[in-house]
């Protein structure tokens, strides 16, 4: 009877695909899932790469624990499980009492912003579940979930350091509001923390009652999101703050089973390449800013992660031409050669350009346009080594 039994188990074990593909919207779970295989085969350059993961992670199991309540500022609302933050291109104005109104100087961050830490620690919270997530997924070792699930558990569900989900104060600008509705993007890294929770399923540290909700709370930000004044003011913005929102607002619907409002604003992402692009697959209100280039690669980031998110819903959107018969390829070739330095940028770029922001774009594309070409443009750009995720998530 107990050899049958443990027969019949083994039989079971069999049919468990160990490395089934995560639940995970931004992330390609289908590489992460071949990852994890030639890691189980243990093929020497990914054991190379994930050790050098697990470098980060390690370091990682000793971050404290961050929320918004740990600010020393109040928002208007005097309750410090509110988000806030500034706006980062705004600046004291020394021609006016007080200072106020601030005045803009676009591309250039008063360095006030980082006294009030919600919008980094948002970030950290989001590359280190990333970081932790991955170190899990890949290995199995638990005390990267165990570290993870505290992290999100503290963040989104202790009473007493816990976020609202809302984004009322964030981006203020003194002496004009007490936040407004491009600060929607600075909340981008929930996209990030959503498939940092996929990662971590089948962990004993993070349960489906954990996953659930974490999904209630992304549900109550969706809905604000969609209903709020600051949401509707950045969901009809036009340029890539629009894009951003939608982006958001896909991945928030995916993750919490939302799938006919998924879909909605899927279709969306139609109206966003309509209005945004010229037939040479310039984006103008990206080229107004100081800048630009860099700004330009930003949105057609913020594009690309559209369409990829689009596609769950069965929208195409990687495909689709607008009124110009332009679409995200054309962007794509209308931004390489300047990248690349191959032509002279005639646009302001008051900041050092960084290229390897384009570095993923192009190994998504070879592999959408189906355009081999574009994996050989990469040969031009070199991410630093010590950037393991770049390595990990996009190549081969």
């Amino acid at each position: 009877m107990a050899i049958r039994f443990l027969m019949n188990l083994f039989f079971i074990l069999t049919l468990i695909d160990v490395s089934a593909q995560p639940n995970v919207f931004i992330l390609n779970g289908s590489h992460l899932q071949t990852i994890k295989n030639k890691l189980q085969q243990r093929d020497q350059e990914t054991v190379i790469l994930v050790d050098k993961l697990k470098k980060p992670a390690d370091e990682l199991l000793d971050m404290k624990l961050i929320s918004v309540t740990d600010k020393s500022f109040v928002p208007a609302s005097g309750n410090k499980h509110d988000y806030m933050s500034l706006a980062p291109y705004f600046w004291y104005d020394s021609t006016k009492p007080n200072g106020l109104p601030y005045m803009r100087k676009d591309g250039e961050r008063n360095p006030e912003i980082y006294k009030i830490t919600d919008h980094k620690y948002l970030s950290d919270l989001d590359n280190a579940t990333q970081i932790l997530s991955l170190a899990y997924y890949l290995t199995g070792e638990e005390k990267y979930a165990g570290k993870a699930a505290s992290l999100l558990k503290h963040w989104f569900f202790d009473k007493d350091f816990k976020m609202n989900p809302n984004l009322d104060y964030a981006q203020a600008i003194p002496g004009k509001n007490n936040g407004r509705g491009i600060g929607i993007i600075e909340t981008r890294s929930l996209t990030g923390i959503a498939d940092a929770a996929g990662l971590l399923a089948n962990s004993k540290a993070w349960t489906n009652s954990d996953t659930k909700s974490l999904q209630d709370w992304y549900a109550q930000f969706l809905n604000w999101m969609l209903t709020s004044k600051n949401g509707n003011d950045e969901h009809t913005a036009q340029n890539n703050h629009g894009t951003w929102f939608l982006v958001q607002a896909i991945d928030y619907a995916l993750f919490t089973g939302n799938k006919s409002e998924a879909l909605k604003l899927s279709e969306e992402g139609r109206d966003e390449i309509d209005r945004q692009i010229t037939s040479e697959g310039k984006m103008p209100l990206e080229l107004e800013r100081t800048n630009a280039l860099g700004y330009s690669t930003f949105n057609l980031d913020a594009l690309f992660t559209l369409a990829s998110l689009a596609e769950k819903s069965g929208v195409d959107l990687w495909h689709y031409k607008n009124v110009n018969g332009t679409g995200l390829q054309t962007i794509l070739d209308w931004i390489i050669p300047y990248a690349l330095d191959e032509k002279k940028w005639d646009y302001k770029q008051i900041v050092k350009y960084n290229n390897v922001e384009l570095y993923p774009l192009l190994i998504t594309a070879a592999d959408k346009f189906k355009q081999p070409s574009y994996r050989t443009e990469t040969n031009s750009i070199t991410p630093p080594d010590n950037n393991v995720l770049i390595h990990l998530l996009f190549e081969d």
